[in-house]
């Protein structure tokens, strides 16, 4: 008995192995054959990388029986033709097995079961290994590629004093993985430690050899968006829609809106009653201000909306290219402009005109250049 346990594999034995993939089968919906044929695979080069010489090797399975059995495949050849004692048999050496063998067939020769038991159970585990992580990465990136343009709440692992970089978890367990929250991601001045719950935007998710990989941000304008979807029932049912927003995370987002139903108000509808809705966004956001202007097809009109919470007394659109020269009263002039450019830029940026602002004492050139 002793001895018969010395030549038990280390690892898995054939039976192992089959019960194994039936297992990868069942639960992670691998095909059996698929990761059989990458085992013969593994367990082939194995035995060729031991055995330098030998280039037929094949291995039998039997799946009534649940057993694995290798033959190293040998040419017979007349004796004056044998020089290559790897893949070939001379005639004499094969009707010694079998008087049936003549010139040109193919003898296969068992290989030792002790041997193949510990290159199968090696190179079977190995296999099986990979298969599982693949699966597990496989399943990671369904589960996160479903969540594309999201929002996530994930949990504060490491910040890199470096790089400024922050390690999330999200999700939870086996479907749970890491992701990178980048320093260019992060709102500026926000601070983030390690156990906090933080919100973030999926903006994309990507295959890697290290498993998938979830971009995220704080900053993306698709987190304002996603939020007052969360907070305003109208945007979430379609009757308010979104129409543009533009952001300057930390700072000011403007976003423009529209309903489909003429009896609600789509401004109203995003701020809420006494402002709990966007009041609930801005905390979230950690104070970052918010503009809600109405869109119209007008762009004269939405121009002018913009450009709150200035007064806009004119806006004269350019003959050619999205361009338009407005006029605001001379004591709001810094106010249309905004600190540091800031609501000129957004206002730009969410019509998607190029914006030259004047005060109404401008006498100068009238015409849009």
């Amino acid at each position: 008995m002793r001895g018969k346990k010395q030549k038990e594999p280390v690892g898995m034995n054939s039976t192992e192995i089959f019960a194994a993939l039936a297992m990868l089968e069942k639960e992670r919906n691998i095909p059996q054959t698929f990761m059989m044929d990458k085992i013969i695979q593994a367990i082939t080069t194995a035995y060729k990388r031991d055995h330098e010489g030998v280039e037929n090797v094949i291995v039998d399975v039997d799946e009534e029986h649940q057993t694995l059995k290798m033959y190293v495949q040998k040419n017979v050849v007349d004796e004056e033709d044998y020089v290559d004692p790897f893949n070939e048999m001379p005639l004499a050496e094969a009707k010694a097995l079998s008087a049936k063998y003549e010139i040109g067939d193919i003898v296969n020769i068992p290989v030792d079961n002790t041997e193949f038991g510990r290159i199968a159970a090696g190179n079977g585990k190995q296999v099986i290994i990979q298969g599982l992580r693949e699966a597990e990465r496989g399943m990671v990136y369904d589960e996160f590629n479903s969540k594309q343009h999201e929002i996530l709440t994930g949990i504060v692992t490491r910040i890199d004093p470096r790089t400024g970089n922050v390690s999330l978890r999200i999700g939870t367990g086996t479907e749970s993985t890491e992701a990178l929250l980048m320093s260019g991601e992060q709102v500026q001045g926000e601070e983030l430690t390690e156990g906090m719950h933080v919100r973030v935007y999926v903006v994309d998710v990507r295959r890697s050899t290290r498993g998938p990989q979830i971009l995220i941000s704080r900053t993306h304008p698709g987190l304002v968006k996603r939020l007052f979807e969360l907070e305003v029932p109208e945007i979430y049912d379609g009757t308010v829609e979104v129409k543009s927003i533009a952001r300057e995370a930390g700072s000011r987002t403007k976003m423009a809106v529209w309903s489909h139903d003429e009896n609600v108000d789509p401004i109203g509808a995003c701020v809420g009653p006494k402002g709990q809705r966007v009041s609930t966004i801005v905390d979230e956001l950690r104070g970052e201000k918010i503009d809600i202007i109405k869109f119209s097809e007008d762009p004269a009109e939405y121009i002018a909306a913009a450009l709150a919470p200035a007064d806009v007394l004119e806006v004269r659109m350019a003959e050619e290219g999205k361009a338009c020269r407005v006029r605001v009263p001379d004591d709001q002039l810094s106010l249309a402009i905004g600190k540091e450019g800031q609501n000129a830029r957004l206002a730009a940026r969410l019509t998607g005109y190029k914006i030259d602002i004047k005060p109404d004492s401008y006498v100068e050139g009238a015409d849009v250049e």
